[in-house]
């Protein structure tokens, strides 16, 4: 009866206004994804009907499918904020230990330094080198060593790129002689403790292509050291038999605790130009407080430290589903997992068809507003159709009982 027909039409685009409804309501949720009424006729038929008769009788939501389309990514200038450019999940550990996935990048940091989501949850991640370099592929949740400073790092080598003028005549050639220490350069080390460590080469040209160098470490005069040589060739390039002995520091605490130092010089020059040192660097840093982090295009975490120094603390890992559609929403910007949607596939940003990842920046839902208001207007005018044939319905069955 057309009375079926005309109920469940009201049903379905109710569903459908409500489904439409869902998504005006989230127009501006980050990381939401749009979802669809999609309907199924229904048919009433007989086993043994001649010809194939089938009778409709009426409509049916056959399912709510979800539009895991890209949202525009909108900048937001803060750095626990994530977006990811591209195809994946974040995987996140839920407070009762359950896994979900999210495209809702607004991460925060909890008292003890883990990087978590608005409803407490984990993000999980890869653990990785100082260098970034991925060390492990199980993922577990990330987390910041914000409760107390990084420890120090004992000096073990130190780098020095420099030239030395070739027009410099010999030191004692010259009346007067040139004064000791015009051509030097000084840096700090640090022992075990942080504690600086200086660091004196003082160069003096004894012969053509011939210098030594006079180191002065621990606050001790270089004047008073025993000198290295170093030998240039034709062309102005360290000689490659120069043999750079170590150094052999103290720490200021107790002089008793020495350590060794390796010097580079493969890169030293002698030409026709000014002294002019280009790099003059140390391995070796004192203690520091995390000022900052920033998160890579590959989803390496780069902590900032008060001493200078940056340390890779993690890498962010993506998941992804053979049928995203399979994703049950549990709110909160969250799916989890079922057997329509496979297990998840683990990976990394910018890895295989992972998308990158962009710091600083949020993925807006990616409802058509213009297009959702247009869907409602559709859906009403549905309804309203609907209601109307349960309403000439009626008018016959009155007509039909007021025969006389």
């Amino acid at each position: 009866m057309a009375f079926q027909h005309g109920l469940s039409g009201l049903n379905a685009s109710s569903r459908n206004l409500d489904v439409i409804g869902h998504n005006i309501a989230n127009a501006n949720t980050v990381g939401m994804k749009t979802s669809r009424a999609e309907f199924s006729e229904l048919y009433a038929s007989s086993i043994n009907a001649s010809g194939g008769i089938n009778s409709g009788i009426g409509v049916t939501v056959a399912t709510v499918s979800q539009m895991f389309t890209q949202g525009n990514i909108t900048v937001t200038g803060n750095d626990m904020d994530v977006a990811i450019n591209g195809n994946g999940f974040f995987e996140v550990t839920m407070p009762d230990g359950s896994m979900a996935y999210s495209r809702a990048g607004m991460f925060k940091l909890d008292n003890v330094g883990n990087i978590i989501t608005n409803e407490g949850a984990n993000l999980m991640g890869y653990p990785t080198d100082a260098a970034g370099v991925r060390t492990a592929f199980e993922s577990q949740p990330l987390k910041l060593p914000t409760g107390g400073p990084i420890p120090a790092k004992l000096t073990t080598a130190i780098t020095a790129e420099f030239n030395l003028d070739a027009r410099a005549p010999i030191a004692a050639a010259v009346v007067p002689p040139t004064p000791f220490g015009t051509y030097s350069t000084s840096l700090n080390g640090f022992d075990a403790q942080g504690l600086e460590v200086p660091v004196t080469f003082v160069f003096e040209k004894v012969g053509n292509n011939q210098w030594n160098v006079y180191p002065g470490v621990n606050g001790a005069d270089p004047a008073a050291s025993v000198p290295f040589a170093v030998n240039f060739l034709a062309d102005g390039t360290l000689d490659p038999a120069t043999v750079i002995p170590q150094l052999q520091l103290a720490s200021p605490n107790d002089p008793a605790e020495v350590f060794n130092v390796d010097i580079s010089f493969d890169d030293i020059t002698q030409f026709g130009a000014d002294f002019a040192v280009s790099n003059l660097s140390q391995d070796g840093y004192r203690p520091g407080e995390l000022t900052s982090l920033g998160i890579g295009d590959n989803g390496v975490i780069t902590a900032r430290y008060s001493n200078g120094q940056s340390q890779a603390a993690g890498q962010i890992a993506l998941v992804n589903f053979r049928n995203a559609q399979g994703l049950s929403p549990t709110g909160g910007g969250n799916w989890v997992a079922t057997a329509a949607s496979g297990e998840p596939i683990a990976g990394a940003p910018g890895e295989g068809k992972f998308g990158s990842l962009k710091s600083g920046a949020l993925e807006d839902s990616n409802v058509d507003l213009t297009g959702e208001l247009v869907n409602m207007m559709t859906a009403q005018r549905a309804y309203q159709a609907n209601a109307q044939t349960i309403k000439t319905q009626d008018q016959i069955m009155s007509t039909l009982l007021n025969m006389r």
